[in-house]
């Protein structure tokens, strides 16, 4: 009975092993059915129950073999499924659109800066910081009249310029000394300043010219209300860029995908033109790339 069970017993081994044997060897240790045939040996016992422990340990690991071929199986699977995406990630790496968003308004300036400047000329030093002083006091009270608050004017000290003392001076001059005065408006009344500049000429019959301030004293409009503007012309400018991503798109047949990268936006402030100044041209600019996809 000894040979019967151990001739059997190898069998059932012999036959698992060759139906799988990577998986007979990784999870059944040889030790274990040299353990099991000794208790076989052991046991008393019709021999028939014997072959029916072997049947049914071979049913236990043909059962075992069909759970790691279906785990081999779904392991296959996902790799098919990342090996694709990664396929179409490197396909579609490239696949991009960089498109500009454009954003303009015209407001009117909320700040303007007049400097105006007088000047008086002669050889009587003394006598000219006089007439500056009484020119200065004239001017002053014609922009109070008008509108303009205290608090908006600003004086600056007079300026001297001796022509004798000029190194290259040719000596011909009538008069030695040019004192020059200006006063600074600074105000946000910009309506009410452009009308003073429109009668500014009402001085003379006072007796005051006001002299052009040129390159050095220009009058300056300004806008700074621009903060509060500026979230909303970005949400404009991103939504016409869409809006071209989307066109390039569907013209190249292709889905307009996430954005890959964007930048803040480069705003600037200008005069509508060089005969309105007060009026300015905010602008903004901005670039964002779109990926692309079937």
């Amino acid at each position: 009975m000894v040979n019967t069970i151990l001739f059997i017993s190898f069998y059932v081994v012999l036959q698992c092993n060759n139906a799988a044997p990577s998986l007979f060897i990784a999870w059944q240790p040889m030790a274990f059915y040299i353990a099991l045939i000794q208790n076989l040996v052991k046991k008393d016992g019709d021999c028939r129950n014997n072959l029916y422990l072997c049947r049914k340990l071979r049913m236990r690991m043909k059962d075992r073999n069909v759970i790691g071929a279906a785990l081999i199986a779904l392991g296959f699977v996902c790799l098919g499924w990342f090996i694709k995406a990664g396929i179409d990630n490197f396909a579609n790496k490239d696949r991009k659109v960089n498109v500009k968003g454009l954003a303009e308004q015209e407001v009117e300036a909320d700040k303007v800066t007049w400097p105006i400047v007088s000047k008086e000329v002669g050889n009587d030093l003394p006598e000219l910081y006089t007439k500056i002083g009484t020119t200065q006091r004239k001017i002053k009270t014609f922009l109070m009249h008008n509108g303009i608050k205290e608090a908006e004017l600003t004086e600056n000290a007079p300026q001297v310029v001796d022509l004798q003392a000029r190194e290259y001076s040719d000596g011909n001059k009538p008069y030695r000394y040019i004192v020059t005065s200006v006063i600074t408006v600074t105000s946000q009344q910009v309506k009410l300043v452009r009308q003073i500049i429109a009668r500014q000429g009402d001085l003379l019959k006072e007796g005051v010219a006001i002299v052009d301030g040129g390159y050095e004293n220009p009058v300056k409009y300004e806008y700074m209300s621009f903060k509060e503007m500026k979230p909303k012309m970005m949400q404009e400018a991103i939504e016409n860029a869409e809006k071209t991503a989307q066109q390039f798109a569907e013209n190249s047949h292709s889905k307009l995908d996430k954005i890959v990268s964007a930048d803040q936006g480069q705003f600037s402030i200008e005069n509508r033109d060089e005969n309105t100044p007060y009026i300015k041209k905010v602008r903004v600019v901005t670039t964002v790339t779109y990926s692309l996809k079937d």
